[in-house]
């Protein structure tokens, strides 16, 4: 059943600072509205709660990718195609790129945002795991001042954030350190294409004479928020990528995750081809 059009109302702030002082004059009553892409599927089916919004999209303060020596900062509204576009994330963020491009539609790439990507709290979300993977900072942003936030710890549960209801993202920072380590990034869904993911893995390691350093595994569709295997990350670091550590790794990666049963795919079948994956990624390691 379709969603009653007259029962919403949308505003269009004229600046960012309009837009957060709506938001604390009236918290958890407005809600910001950037590509819709999600939204509007909710709205199609009637099950969108939410009644009133506030148009961000053409807030400049929320847009534009910036580089320095350091970092790449990207502003919250910057689109999956903004992203594929962007020559220092395809030489530098391969992860983020890949997932851009496994990201719904051109419709939806051309639309979607990495905020909103964000802020929807989807553990099926694409490109979240590979943000984690590059340690990524969110900047928050309220009427009363900023704050910035690692992103592996914004996720406090299913739907659940790290965000005040007068607060948005304004930018997502991405260090520049991890352009020679070795990545992998994969989606595994029911169709290569505009499917949601039954499993997403993203991760990436410093290998020195032939052992694993630094290593970031992220996963998504496996537990209720997206997962850092910080124990199996434990477990890999100093070792060498053989068929000797691999099968401890997987068993490790196995008991981290808690994949559910749903309609597109079961428990077992995740903690699976999360096994599988893990191996694949050895195979880079290891190349």
């Amino acid at each position: 059943m379709r969603s009653f059009l007259p029962a919403y109302e949308m505003e269009t702030p004229r600046d960012l600072g309009e837009a957060l002082d709506r938001m604390t004059s009236e918290p958890g009553t407005w809600k910001p509205f950037a590509g819709g892409t999600d939204l509007m599927v909710l709205l199609e089916a009637g099950k969108l709660p939410q009644r009133k919004f506030l148009n961000i999209w053409n807030l400049v303060e929320l847009r534009g990718i910036e580089t320095n020596a350091d970092h790449v900062t990207l502003g919250a509204l910057t689109t999956y195609t903004d992203v594929r576009r962007h020559r220092i994330l395809a030489g530098e963020f391969s992860l983020l790129c890949r997932a851009a491009a496994e990201t719904g539609s051109v419709a939806t790439q051309n639309r979607g945002t990495l905020g909103g990507n964000i802020a929807n709290a989807s553990p099926a979300a694409d490109s979240p795991p590979a943000l984690i993977v590059y340690d990524a900072e969110l900047e928050i942003v309220s009427a009363t001042g900023a704050r910035w936030t690692p992103y592996h710890r914004f996720h406090a549960g299913y739907k659940q954030m790290d965000l005040r209801p007068e607060e948005l993202i304004r930018r997502i920072r991405l260090p520049r350190a991890k352009s020679a380590w070795k990545q992998y990034y994969r989606k595994v869904g029911t169709r290569r294409a505009q499917a949601i993911s039954k499993v997403c893995f993203a991760a990436a390691a410093r290998v020195d004479s032939g052992r694993i350093g630094e290593v970031r595994i992220v996963l998504g569709s496996v537990a209720p928020t997206v997962l850092r295997a910080i124990r199996t990350e434990e477990l890999l670091r100093g070792q060498k990528p053989d068929a000797n550590i691999l099968k401890a790794a997987q068993d490790a990666l196995a008991n981290e995750i808690a994949p559910i049963d749903d309609i597109r795919s079961t428990a077992r079948y995740r903690r699976n081809v999360a096994r599988n994956l893990l191996a694949e990624f050895f195979e880079v390691l290891a190349g």
